[in-house]
């Protein structure tokens, strides 16, 4: 398994719009996005930091139903 990315939290959720996510509303530095035709892939809160933690991605990519390369293949 490849190494988590350091990404910013902006990285992160144009990576997850490429996938499909929309952003339904955001509260202060945090991002929610939700995934219309997928009830399997769950909603998104990513928060707008400089840097997300490795467990924080980690569940993202968890709930998103997406592996570690796929996500390295949206970020490019």
């Amino acid at each position: 398994m490849p190494k988590l990315p350091v990404v910013s939290g902006d990285a992160a959720v144009k990576a997850f719009r490429r996938l499909g996510y929309l952003k339904v509303r955001q509260r202060g530095s945090h991002i929610r996005l939700h995934h219309p035709s997928d009830p399997s892939r769950r909603p998104l809160t990513v928060p707008r930091h400089k840097e997300l933690g490795h467990g924080l991605l980690r569940k993202l990519l968890r709930d998103a139903t997406l592996t570690p390369n796929q996500f390295f293949e949206l970020l490019q």
